[in-house]
């Protein structure tokens, strides 16, 4: 997992303290430390209540309804990247931003953000979502874990169970546990993938270019096939 508090990531060992239940069902509460900035992360859990028996004293929840991350409160992730076009960050930021209260308006808005992106920087044919995806994966152009990554949003979305995901990105349905956050990390890496790794590349190639014109050398010219990203304004 990644701290919410400090962004570095580490593997996630939490503590399951059960804390009672009501007419709700079960609470658990999951605790951490980050081995990095040592501070807790507390996540309380919802779900169906399992009792003993016999005697009914309540043990824990049989599966998780829904996650709420109350320390700290609301989940912390860096902001958009500045090479990351404006109506792409925009919505990548409000869903990290609504993430701790609503994980369904978090991947409604990451989702739309999603096809925004793959209609702008890889060029798909605007058809549903899950269509998208697979132009992308069967393209073969980006790299192994990012593809792994893209095609999880569709198996963790469940598209086939939820087919309004893949016609109306943008629709505020239920999710999945994890899913609003493994959709913004696979945001993350296309973000990375797309326009950061172009931009430093590009500059790299611009410094050495001076360099071989101040020599009297020709200019190494760039065969990437990646589109030209349009940077925020600052």
């Amino acid at each position: 997992m990644k701290c919410p508090h400090c962004l570095v990531a580490f593997h996630d060992k939490p503590n399951a303290t059960t804390i009672g239940d009501d007419v709700d069902g079960g609470w658990v509460l999951l605790s951490t430390t980050c081995p990095e900035c040592r501070r807790l992360i507390l996540t309380l859990l919802n779900g169906p209540a399992v009792y003993e028996h016999p005697g009914g004293k309540f043990l824990s929840i049989s599966q998780i309804n829904k996650a709420t991350v109350v320390r700290p409160k609301g989940a912390v992730r860096s902001s958009s990247p500045k090479e990351v076009p404006k109506d792409i960050a925009d919505d990548y930021n409000e869903a990290c931003l609504v993430l701790a209260d609503s994980a369904k308006a978090s991947a409604a808005l990451s989702r739309r953000c999603l096809q925004n992106l793959l209609r702008e920087a890889a060029k798909v044919k605007p058809r549903d979502l899950f269509d998208e995806i697979q132009e992308v994966l069967d393209s073969g152009k980006i790299p192994p874990y990012v593809a792994e990554g893209l095609d999880a949003v569709r198996a963790i979305g469940n598209f086939a169970a939820h087919p309004i995901k893949s016609k109306h990105s943008g629709e505020v349905i239920p999710v999945g546990p994890g899913e609003a956050e493994w959709n913004l990390d696979v945001l993350e890496s296309l973000f990375d993938f797309y326009y950061v790794q172009p931009t430093l590349l590009k500059a790299k190639q611009d410094a050495l270019n001076k360099k071989l014109a101040a020599a009297g050398k020709p200019a190494v010219r760039s065969n990437s096939a990646q589109p030209a990203a349009k940077a925020n304004q600052p």
